[in-house]
């Protein structure tokens, strides 16, 4: 077997709208091709004796032992690895179940697909169950419990912490989006300009001062004091000198900590005598140059929790540790704990196993203890020095039995010193009593808190202390999005992308919008090049500058890695035809729809799925779509938009000559298809096409129709305004067009556009393309041979899998089979190509330049344009009005 390609969806994609995180590995079987699992002596058995837990796989038997049944009937390897990439990740502590196994196209080749909650883990586990499988087939020992481990640790150092996951789950319930900022815990909430970020719990409005006081425990103390907060009696030392004097102040039992430290380190806490404070003064040096010495304060544990000011949450901190029964070893004891089946590794569930490790050891010699001391019957031995859950702790809700007056006390420390999100660690004999009289103290204020031990305590209840973070972050009222337009289709793509965000520049939205030439912020562009995908989505989602989104979606970024966003508010679909075919698996045009028939799937419910009613499967994308959804046309007498409009459906319609909004049976003219500059004077079909989703949108935004109309008639045609687009270029003798025509579809667009041109002849300089199939390159040169008076044929710069010959003969053969006697030049350089045709032009000629390399070719016309304007234009001083001689 052969792993060809490893790919990891991350949003909406063609094999689920709704499970956006799926592996999807194109596989090629090779030999096992002829072998199902039933020819293959004893594999069912060697399976099962690997993964009894297999026999829960129901599969498409829809019972227990289905999948078993299917194994044993006889089913391809790639079916079979689906199922062990799951239940691997499942071994693992990631419970996955969606799995699906489909033919490439390709004899022997499959895509298989399945669910992953980290994306490492889940091309991890791709692989590893190929070489399982293999393993499985060849009848060798496999070391399961390696990968499986493995796998533990890819996701540990992969996934959010729990505290920054229990935001981002609360903020999806809430369908708030968001975006992983870094490989670590910065998270974006929202999009653009109504964007809030978090890091683990510290959040885009906790203030820097307050978290600055927070990591400096003296500043904290010293402020805590001076607000009458009982805090331990203690010293500020930084040298063994000053530890001696800080000792005979403060006296034992004492507590040595860093001044600047988190997670329990460098903490040794109940110190006794000089030589264990002088090892604990060591211990935190290591961590801080300043250490703190304070009275250690007898009572447990406790963290206190402030949400926006407000105590949410209470828990009661026990360390790790075990409790003897006179029989029973520590290192015994302490196996037995982690087989409570709440423990696991790292932050998998809601405890974490006791790991042994220097620090126990040491806690364990001061006492003179080893692993293999046997402890009295209910002898409590401590492990860690700290309560965090991290290293084994346990914790216990007890919000509802907290003073009020510590309730009181809590809030106002986090206001004295400044976070929205505060922790405040309090060391008493009984939370329910004032502080004061308990003779308790806090301890620390902690910006960044973690929320484990509130999310899934050991005892009491669990708290939504995630819900206040969201509660404060987008109070009721506020928005997290900003408005979402996706385009897709075959054609028209780019040219309706940049009308819409013409018409919305034009409402005073600062727009963020992306195309096959590049992304653009504001009418900047800040990346060149193609666009389309997920990445550049959400560079623009990332741009906390922008209000309003329009994304243009290739079937590229959506066959590699899915959409950039989950839902949007407008999803338009302008065409489908054939282009692409043959590449990632789409070899059908139908196939090639339900790509772009994602789109329309992920529109919001309130939102608008904008279709084309004269393209048969886009029409059909209505049926699967759960938005509202509105038509537009090219024919005023289209059966399917009178059947829309007597429902009260919406449409955009070119009628009698106008660009015309229909709703239900009402019409709405906006204006001329001749006053629009971009449909060159009503001539350029496939243009007024681009214009009705563009109109569309802007009414399903809330423009006004004078709005729309403004904007459509102030939207010139240009290469700056929309690069390769129908530029035109008036030369003195001649005319160029410069389009990006690429595809049969698109050029005959354009051929049913300069049959209504002036220009004789037509000479047309057209090119094939690597990775399309040998008919769509013949049939670009049929089409061109029937638009064209002479054909120039150039070649793409990027070959795509192809030599220069095979394509150039490809469109050739087209052209022949049309036209034999055709006038065709061969010239494989597009620069080459473009200057012949300029030196060689008759008086009238047009020359149209289909380009794929747009913003080259661009530079060379206009520099000839240039060239053309410094002989003919020359002007002297007597030219120059009102210049005074």
């Amino acid at each position: 077997m052969k792993i060809i390609e490893i790919n990891a969806m991350r949003g909406p994609n063609y094999w689920s709208v709704n499970r956006h995180k799926l592996i999807v590995m194109v596989l090629d079987l090779e030999e096992l091709e002829e072998l199902p699992t039933n020819k293959i002596d004893g594999f069912s058995k060697r399976m099962m004796d690997m993964f009894p837990s297999l026999m829960s796989h129901r599969c498409s038997v829809g019972t227990e032992g289905g999948f078993l049944q299917r194994v044993e009937e006889g089913t391809w390897m790639g079916h079979v690895i689906e199922h062990i990439a799951l239940e691997i990740q499942t071994l693992a502590g990631m419970n996955v179940g969606f799995g699906r196994t489909r033919d490439y196209g390709t004899k022997g080749v499959y895509n298989v697909v399945f669910d992953y909650m980290e994306e490492k883990v889940g091309r991890f586990a791709a692989r590893s169950a190929t070489r399982i499988a293999q393993a499985l087939v060849d009848g060798v020992a496999y070391d399961l419990e390696s990968d499986i481990q493995e796998m533990r640790e890819l996701r540990e150092g992969e996934r959010l912490g729990p505290s920054t996951g229990s935001i981002i789950e609360e903020a999806e319930h809430r369908g708030i989006p968001w975006i992983r900022l870094n490989k670590y815990s910065l998270c974006q909430l929202g999009y653009g300009a109504n964007q809030k970020r978090i890091q683990a719990t510290v959040t885009s409005q906790t203030g820097s001062i307050g978290v600055e006081l927070a990591g400096d425990k003296e500043d904290t103390k010293f402020l805590l004091e001076q607000a009458e907060v009982p805090v331990p009696k203690g010293d500020i030392v930084r040298s063994e000198e000053g530890l001696k004097d800080a000792v005979a102040r403060v006296k034992y039992p004492l507590v040595v900590k860093p001044i600047n430290g988190n997670h329990g380190r460098g903490i040794t806490a109940n110190i006794n005598n000089w030589d264990d404070a002088v090892v604990a003064f060591a211990a935190a040096k290591k961590v801080s140059n300043s250490v703190i010495v304070e009275k250690y304060i007898v009572g447990e544990d406790y963290r206190l929790l402030v949400i926006n000011y407000k105590l949410v949450a209470a828990a009661k901190r026990t360390a790790a540790h075990v409790k003897g029964d006179g029989k029973s070893s520590i290192q015994q004891l302490i196996d037995k704990v982690n087989e409570d089946p709440r423990r696991g590794y790292g932050h998998e569930k809601v405890l974490t196993r006791i790991d042994v490790n220097d620090l126990t050891l040491g806690i364990l010699e001061e006492k003179g203890l080893t692993l293999e001391s046997i402890p009295k019957k209910g002898e409590v031995v401590k492990l860690k020095d700290t309560a965090n859950l991290s290293t084994g702790g346990t914790a216990e809700d007890v919000t509802d039995i907290v003073h009020p007056y510590n309730v009181f006390m809590c809030e106002r420390i986090a206001r004295i010193i400044g976070l929205d999100i505060c922790g405040i660690d309090i060391m008493t004999t009984d939370i329910s009593t004032p502080l004061p009289e308990t003779g308790g103290a806090v301890l620390e204020v902690n910006a960044g808190p973690g929320f484990r031990m509130h999310l899934a305590p050991a005892e009491g209840l669990p708290r939504n202390v995630a819900g206040h973070v969201i509660d404060m972050l987008y109070p009721p009222g506020s928005t997290s999005r900003i408005p979402i337009v996706a385009v897709t289709g075959t054609n028209g793509k780019t040219t309706t992308t940049r009308l819409i965000a013409h018409i919305m520049k034009m409402r005073g939205y600062k727009v963020g919008y992306t195309t096959t030439d590049g992304v653009y912020i504001q009418n900047k562009m800040l990346q060149a090049g193609d666009c389309t995908g997920p990445n550049s989505a959400e560079f623009v989602l990332k741009d906390p500058t922008v209000d309003f989104a329009v994304l243009e979606c290739a079937r590229g970024g959506l066959l590699r890695a899915g959409l950039g966003f989950k839902k949007c508010d407008v999803g338009i679909v302008t065409n489908v035809a054939a282009d692409h075919l043959g590449l990632k698996g789409i070899h059908t045009i139908d196939q090639l729809a339900k790509v772009k028939g994602v789109i329309p799937e992920s529109v919001l419910p309130d939102g608008y799925a904008i279709l084309n009613a004269d393209d048969d499967r886009v029409y059909e994308m209505r049926k699967t779509v759960t938005s509202k959804v509105a038509l537009f046309s090219m024919d005023e007498n289209s059966a399917r938009i009178k059947k829309h409009a007597k429902k009260g459906g919406l449409s955009a319609l070119y009628e009698n000559g106008y660009i015309t909004i229909s709703k239900g049976e009402w019409k709405i003219r906006v204006t001329k298809a001749v006053n629009v500059p971009l449909t060159f004077g009503g001539k350029a079909a496939f243009m007024i096409q681009n214009v009705l989703p563009a109109v569309l949108t802007g009414y399903v935004q809330g423009l006004a129709i004078d709005d729309i109309k403004a904007a459509l008639e102030s939207f010139m045609p240009s290469p700056a305004q929309t690069p390769g687009r129908l530029n035109m270029f008036n030369f003195k003798d001649y005319q160029i067009m410069l389009d990006y025509a690429h595809n049969p579809a698109g050029l005959r667009a354009l051929k049913n556009m300069i049959e209504k041109m002036d220009g004789s002849p037509k000479i047309g300089i057209i090119a094939g393309i690597g990775d399309r199939r040998v008919e769509d390159n013949n049939e670009i040169g049929r089409v061109a041979a029937e638009m064209f008076d002479e054909i120039i044929i150039r070649q793409d710069k990027h070959l795509r899998g192809k030599t220069e010959q095979e394509i150039i003969g490809m469109i050739n053969d087209g052209i022949k089979s049309v036209a034999p006697d055709k006038k065709v030049t061969i010239i494989p350089s597009e620069k080459e190509a473009i200057t012949y045709a300029v030196k060689h032009a008759t008086k009238g000629c047009l020359i149209v330049v289909c380009s794929d390399v747009v913003p080259e070719a661009l530079n060379l016309v206009m520099k000839f344009k240039e060239e053309e304007a410094n002989k003919l234009y020359e002007f002297s001083k007597a030219d120059i009005p009102n210049l005074e001689q």
